[in-house]
């Protein structure tokens, strides 16, 4: 928790040891913590690009997704 927290405000000097603390002992919140920063920026990224607008899918691909969406839709 104190990990998403700590990347949308700021943490208190408690919470702050305590993570410190944490992760000092911790490999799983380790590697947590890098996936967590570099997904949140993937997604900023994304979504503050000026191109996001331009985003257009290929309409074979849509032809072949509907496709398979009525494929799948059919079997039930």
């Amino acid at each position: 928790m104190l990990i998403e927290k700590k990347q949308g405000v700021s943490l208190t000097i408690r919470e702050k040891l305590e993570l410190k603390v944490h992760l000092a002992g911790c490999s799983a919140c380790r590697m947590f913590e890098q996936q967590s920063i570099l997904i949140n920026k993937l997604v900023y990224d994304l979504f503050h690009q000026s191109k996001l607008n331009d985003f257009k899918l290929d309409d074979e691909f849509k032809k072949q997704m509907q496709d398979r969406i009525e494929e799948k839709l059919d079997k039930n």
